[in-house]
């Protein structure tokens, strides 16, 4: 990664983490699939217990999982063709994220912890979901890209749709 000093890996990261934001809610889907590298993983567990998640995606349920972002990239066909019911219409997205936390990862990778509140609103009902989440950075092509998201959804009694976007 380039040497630069924390103060301004925490700005830049604030940053890339407010455009991935803004291109969800904007659903300009070509710009936020570009955020992720081919191979990143994106993770949302499901929990075991009031206090404890699963942790291994390929042997224990998920809310969301997809092993690369073929599998965002499949969603987001979905949603352009109207092919998921689940999507029409889209809800208006707002994301907020706060206490962003910047820490060197493995292979020279950033990991990133955030808190974050998605506010939707579908169907004439505001509703939100908020959780916490943990990136895993890397740079490439001159660019930060998201290698891993994990996702932990604490308002997980889900009575409407769970998807990518509001997360």
């Amino acid at each position: 990664m380039q040497n630069i000093t924390p103060e301004q890996w925490q700005y830049r990261v604030e940053q890339f983490l407010y455009q991935l934001s803004e291109a969800c809610d904007n659903q300009d889907w070509d710009c936020y699939l570009g955020y992720f590298t081919e191979n990143a993983e994106f993770h949302v567990p499901q929990w075991r217990s009031e206090h404890e998640y699963t942790q291994d995606p390929k042997r224990e349920m998920s809310l969301i999982y997809y092993a690369n972002r073929s599998g965002l990239e499949d969603r987001v066909f979905r949603i352009r063709t109207g092919k998921s019911a689940a999507c029409t219409p889209m809800p208006r997205t707002l994301h907020l994220i706060d206490n962003v936390r910047c820490q060197a990862g493995e292979n020279d990778q950033l990991a990133v912890s955030v808190n974050w509140v998605t506010h939707y609103y579908r169907f004439g009902e505001s509703r939100h979901f908020f959780g916490r989440a943990t990136y895993r950075l890397c740079w490439q092509d001159e660019q930060l890209k998201i290698a891993g998201k994990h996702v932990l959804v604490l308002n997980d009694k889900i009575d409407s749709v769970l998807d990518f976007y509001h997360l």
